[in-house]
């Protein structure tokens, strides 16, 4: 039996023969596709964020100038007490959030995770908040929590008259009744990232659990969770570009009030950019925004690609 010979192009060589092209070349239709998407990041991303950070140090009021003022602009945004009260809410917000988020959302994967009846049903309706726009789910808060038809009332009509639920109109839990909105609202999502995390997890690892006695709760702490690491650090980032973009809820349910006691940074930037006409204050702001940012993902990227050892 013979063989066949090997195909022959049309410059004499096979097809294995053919240099490969350089590195450069290879996947060209890719690197040409993604031409516009990296322009974009360059120009308006990287572009916009020197531009703004620029004119942080300028006094531009209604139009942006080049008038140079040092740091004028932020020890001003630094000595003002609605600046401190919106970063000490962002800060309670934050890490309330982040806790109970991924408690909450855990918790509710893990029950769902078991095979129960129904499961459907309960995934749609713990994930159906998610669906809705945050002006919404502030609005429908707002509703709930008022004290006149909300759940103060209700109790109170059920015989407590006592009982007292009023987060919204009180300056010390207002921040509070915002993080319930949030909460309702993100837990589901949350949720629906560890199901698909626990759904990963091989059977056979519950099997050799239980073979081994190991109770449940301590096979979800001591294996389950620390496989799920890279699930974890998906929803926190996820949630935690959510906290630093908090504003829509925040307007829709108290509109920083009562007073300024539920201001938020993007509320502050927002307003000082938009409504006093200060670019000047409104730039200095949003870079310090974007500065806490940096200090947060700067660590967390070393930690998380740098300082791994690599073989």
């Amino acid at each position: 039996m013979t063989l066949a010979p090997p195909p022959v192009g049309r410059s004499g060589r096979s097809p294995a023969a053919r240099p490969r092209p350089p590195r450069v070349l290879r996947n060209l239709n890719a690197k040409i596709a993604s031409v516009p998407m990296i322009l974009t990041a360059l120009v308006v991303f990287m572009g916009g964020t020197a531009w703004t950070v620029a004119h942080s140090f300028t006094k531009s009021r209604l139009l942006p100038k080049w008038k140079f003022v040092g740091f004028d602009q932020y020890e001003r945004l630094w000595s003002s007490n609605r600046w401190l009260i919106s970063v000490e809410n962002l800060l309670i917000y934050g890490l309330c959030s982040l806790v109970l988020t991924m408690a909450i959302g855990f918790t509710l994967a893990a029950l769902l995770d078991r095979k129960i009846r129904f499961e459907g049903a309960f995934r749609t309706i713990f994930l159906y908040p998610f669906a809705l726009s945050f002006v919404v789910t502030g609005l429908a808060w707002q509703w709930i929590l008022n004290p006149d038809f909300g759940i103060q009332n209700v109790v109170r009509s059920w015989g407590w008259e006592s009982f007292a639920f009023d987060p919204l109109n009180n300056p010390e839990t207002v921040i509070f009744g915002v993080l319930i909105a949030g909460l309702w609202q993100g837990s589901g999502f949350v949720m629906v990232i560890m199901l698909a995390g626990l759904r990963g997890i091989d059977e056979d690892i519950w099997k050799a659990a239980r073979v081994d006695g190991i109770g449940v709760t301590k096979t979800y702490v001591r294996v389950i969770i620390p496989m799920m690491r890279p699930v974890f650090v998906t929803a926190l980032v996820i949630i935690a570009s959510g906290i630093i973009k908090l504003y829509d809820l925040v307007v829709a349910q108290t509109n920083g009030g009562p007073g300024i006691s539920s201001e938020v940074p993007a509320k502050y930037v927002i307003n000082y950019m938009f409504e006093a006409q200060n670019l000047g204050q409104g730039f200095a702001a949003s870079t310090m925004m974007l500065l806490s940012v940096i200090i947060i993902l700067v660590p967390w990227a070393y930690l998380e690609f740098g300082g791994k050892k690599r073989g």
